[in-house]
């Protein structure tokens, strides 16, 4: 159920129909709009609005955009085949997208991935009268000067590939005509190399470690450190929460493994030691 008012007194939640992955996904959500510009919108169409990954979900990697340098490229490029954080933002949007931007920043900086080499910060705006500027501006106050900023690719298009890319990762939106506003969810998208969805997160749970686990899984390998791998091991994704919280069963598991190579190689080495020595 959505709130009405201030978006910070309640949370929207909005459960998928399909599956990604294994698991259903349901991510909580902020309604991305003032309590008097939602009086415009219906409940019928509040009721579209969340982020809901299809099975198999693959954001099309030829849609073209234009980045705030006046570049065109497409989503590909924009991922140059690394794993990727993409995040839908409405860039005059003031209520939820700059301190979910500021929060995201915070917790990539904190991953101790490289960015731009490990991963792509790749910003996205669903507001077509939000022009480059403006996307510069919003986004350069919320991560502050830095290696994150200068690697971030910024995008700004036309609606046909911006509707293109969400409703192919099933991030749904309503757009207000008597407030020139949008009602959108405020969550973000870990995407592989390919396009394909990795994970959804919630924007309440952006943790460091979440997402350096999510880009680490996302990045197949080609990201991260041994540890990393290990990690992944003993923690799952929760699509009900949007974090990695420990599976219990794999860490007790992979101890009862450690303990028991242990033990295999203690005897091992009493075992060479009881032995006698070769006379010469």
């Amino acid at each position: 159920m959505f709130s009405r008012g201030n978006p910070s007194r309640g949370v929207p939640q909005r459960r998928p129909a399909g599956r990604l992955g294994a698991a259903a996904l349901s991510v909580s959500l902020f309604l991305g709009l003032a309590g008097p510009a939602a009086a415009g919108l219906t409940p019928k169409d509040l009721s579209g609005v969340g982020l809901a990954p299809p099975p198999g979900a693959r954001a099309p990697l030829d849609a073209a955009f234009t980045d705030t340098n006046g570049r065109r490229l497409s989503l590909g490029q924009a991922l140059d085949g690394r794993p990727a954080l993409l995040m839908p933002l409405d860039y005059a949007c003031r209520n939820v997208c700059d301190p979910m931007l500021a929060v995201a920043g915070a917790a990539l900086a904190g991953t101790g991935l490289t960015p731009g080499t490990d991963f792509r910060l790749v910003a996205l705006g669903i507001n077509p009268r939000a022009d480059a500027g403006t996307a510069r501006t919003m986004v350069a106050g919320q991560l502050g000067a830095g290696p994150l900023l200068d690697s971030a690719v910024v995008l700004t298009g036309a609606p046909g590939p911006v509707a293109a890319v969400t409703r192919a990762v099933g991030y749904a939106y309503a757009y207000d005509r008597d407030t020139d506003s949008y009602a959108h969810p405020a969550g973000a998208l870990v995407l592989a190399g390919d396009g394909r969805v990795a994970r959804a997160l919630s924007p309440l749970a952006m943790t460091a470690r979440d997402l350096r686990l999510a880009l680490v899984e996302a990045g197949e390998g080609r990201v991260g450190t041994l540890p990393d791998r290990l990690l992944l091991l003993c923690y799952g994704y929760d699509p009900q929460t949007g974090v990695y919280t420990p599976l219990i069963r794999r860490i007790l598991t992979a101890s009862g493994l450690v303990t028991v190579l242990g033990i295999a190689g203690l005897v091992a080495w009493l075992h060479r030691r009881s032995k006698p020595a070769t006379p010469a």
